[in-house]
């Protein structure tokens, strides 16, 4: 679904000569079928969350490259990556907002019958195959240690 999504923008991008959205596109395409060559999916196609996945590693080395350039003073180059996270983030889930994600992470804790900090990688791996791109899982992991410290 989420790959012929990208084709048809793709075809529709390129009609509409929108190179800078166009380009994009097709590096996404790219990162997702560097990801079909990975080992242990080889021969098949990842699926819309393996797709997510790739989609919000993008999105999270481009923050970091905006990090870098603003700190360089290429403001030029921070706005170009911003430019192409809007184009990626716009095939990606909703994020969750904080207090709907401190309720499912708090959910989470209930249901793995996690006690203390000893139990947060339970927690995480739940959360993890859960909600993939919909989550900032620095903040959620912070949250978690806050939360099971609480006990």
């Amino acid at each position: 679904m989420l790959r012929q999504r990208l084709t048809e923008d793709m075809k529709a991008a390129l009609r509409a000569g929108e190179k800078d959205r166009l380009g994009v596109i097709r590096l996404m395409i790219a990162a997702v079928k560097s990801a079909d060559m990975e080992p242990g999916v080889k021969g098949a196609e990842i699926d819309d969350a393996g797709i997510t996945a790739v989609l919000t590693r993008m999105v999270k080395q481009r923050r970091d490259s905006i990090e870098q350039y603003t700190a360089g003073g290429r403001r030029d180059l921070a706005d170009k990556e911003a430019a192409e996270i809007a184009v990626i983030e716009a095939y990606l889930p909703k994020m969750l907002g904080e207090a709907e994600t401190r309720d499912l992470v708090a959910g989470l804790i209930a249901e793995t019958g996690a006690a203390g900090p000893k139990d947060m990688g339970k927690v995480m791996a739940a959360l993890k195959g859960r909600n993939t791109g919909q989550i900032d899982m620095g903040k959620a992991s912070a949250l978690v240690k806050e939360l099971l410290a609480k006990g």
